[in-house]
């Protein structure tokens, strides 16, 4: 039977939650601080780091973790670094345990090149089958580099430990740091015209929106023992640099987009070359991806995923494309095999060779936060839910925007929860400070035992606060519903809003 609980309930586990937020925000005004002196461009240094610990979980059980986060220094507090972070197994025998969330990390030169790294994460997820409980994950660590210019390397000892679950452990670990710049326009200056100057933000040349499946070579079965269907649709995201003229790097995260297999996610690293068959119309390219992945039953192994790929990409526009792509994925020591075609909206982005042209940054909003509401699970049952939030939007006109989110369960006994949404929003200001907003939403979503159907479809309305031009606060209520499933419930968050400008290319 459904809960009847209306939202004002929900709100009590927020409270719970809530100093995710709070701590964000702190963060957020420090890093703020600054701003009423900023000129026109801001370049703080940066760095995304990637981590490998073997934790143990209940039993002696071994498991291979990847850790990928990125860092970018604050202006108010020296040495301090805020920034998204996703880990995931990638040996043992929990394929598919992922989390997803937050770090703030500081640093400081020891003596030499040698320094030290102290941070700590808080996210949300699990899965795989493991005892995570409602999936809060902490991770505190201390970190020993060598500083080697571009890169650094060294040791780490973090401690993972799931509050409400059983999970706890304290482990050593190898670290690489990839130095990097930030560099973006405050938010105080967005209306202004400033000169592009190459990449800004995250600098990222472009995006695209995918939508395939994966079809089996042979019989294959789930975890449970039932037959692992032969055709598996997928939908996901990829941000893409280039290298040079014809190579680039990037990352991709796709998640199943069918009820059988729900909660089926992937999140990998991926390089490639490309060249021009008709010159601005026409790309023929090929791909390589290596990274983690399971979930949804699928029998991933450890969870290592790797991909090869073929692929072509038609120019609409100089901004916009259609991708196709054909190729094979492979868990080496699982049983997943198989053949994937994809297709892709492509979106082109800011490009390394922006430099000379004076233009309006475009806005770009990065938001953390927490979301709760009445959840359906498959045994029959109906209980509260509570979600991390991390949520990036791009302005395509001043009130319009475009936004993906993940959010990952942290409470609420449905750990290994997590959606992949995309979708559209408006933004209107009320005065100086206060703005209302509203957006729908669409994209995967399974795990946890949540009865989701492999997907969900949000509407969400938001009243803002602005505390600086680049700092807002943010409550929210909506609706969430898993049109293959039972899950249909009112939601209400709370988030902080970061925003800033990046330049429009070339």
């Amino acid at each position: 039977m459904r809960s009847r609980r209306g939202a004002l309930p929900q709100l009590l586990p927020l409270v719970r939650s809530i100093c995710l937020v709070g701590a964000t925000a702190t963060l957020a005004a420090a890093a703020a601080a600054a701003e009423a002196d900023a000129v026109a461009s801001q370049v703080p240094s940066a760095h995304a780091r990637i981590s490998f610990e073997r934790a143990t979980f209940p039993g002696d059980e071994k498991v291979g973790l990847l850790g990928t986060t990125y860092l970018v220094d604050t202006a108010g507090v020296p040495g301090l670094a805020v920034g998204p972070a996703v880990y995931g197994a990638i040996s043992g025998r929990r394929g598919g345990f992922f989390t997803i969330g937050g770090e703030a990390a500081w640093r400081q030169r020891l003596v030499g090149p040698v320094g030290v790294e102290l941070g700590m994460y808080v996210g949300g997820g699990g899965g795989a089958g493991a005892p995570q409980g409602g999936g809060l994950m902490l991770r505190p660590h201390a970190d020993l580099v060598t500083d080697l210019g571009p890169v650094a390397v060294g040791i780490s000892i973090s401690r993972i430990e799931f509050p409400n679950g059983q999970i706890s452990s304290t482990q050593w670990g190898l670290v690489l740091n990839v130095n990097d710049r930030f560099k973006y326009t405050p938010a105080s200056h967005l209306d202004a015209t400033v000169s592009a100057g190459g990449r800004t933000g995250i600098g990222f040349d472009r995006i695209q929106i995918v939508g395939g499946a994966y079809r089996s070579q042979g019989k294959q079965t789930l975890v449970d023992g039932n037959a692992q269907p032969d055709t598996i649709q997928f939908v996901g995201v990829r941000a893409e640099q280039a290298i040079g003229s014809n190579a680039f790097w990037g990352l991709e995260a796709n998640g199943a987009a069918q009820h059988t297999v729900a909660g089926y996610a992937e999140y990998l690293g991926t390089v490639g070359a490309e060249t021009e068959l008709v010159r601005d119309r026409i790309t023929l390219g090929g791909r390589v991806a290596l990274g983690m992945g399971g979930g949804g039953g699928i029998r991933t192994g450890g969870g290592f995923l790797a991909k090869a790929s073929l692929y072509t990409i038609v120019r609409l526009s100089d901004s916009i494309g259609i991708s196709l792509e054909g190729g094979w994925t492979d868990a080496p020591d699982g049983e997943f095999r198989a053949g994937h075609v994809a297709a892709g909206l492509v979106w082109a982005l800011d490009g390394p060779r922006s430099s000379g042209i004076s233009a309006r940054p475009v806005r770009t909003d990065f938001s953390a936060g927490v979301e709760s509401y009445d959840a359906a699970r498959k045994d029959g049952s109906t209980r509260q839910l509570t979600t991390d939030v991390l949520k990036a939007d791009r302005f395509v006109t001043p009130n319009v925007y475009l936004t993906g989110q993940v959010h990952s369960a942290v409470s609420g006994g449905a750990g290994g929860y997590t959606s992949a949404v995309v979708g559209g929003g408006w933004l209107q200001p009320i005065g100086r400070r206060w703005h209302v907003a509203g957006e729908l939403l669409a994209g995967a979503a399974g795990g946890g035992g949540v009865d989701s159907g492999g997907g969900v479809v949000q509407a969400t309305v938001y009243g803002g606060f602005q505390l600086t031009p680049a700092v807002g606060l943010r409550l929210a209520v909506g609706r969430i519903l898993g049109p293959g499933g039972a899950l249909g419930s009112t939601t209400v968050g709370a988030m902080v809003n970061f925003t800033y400008g990046v330049s429009t290319g070339d």
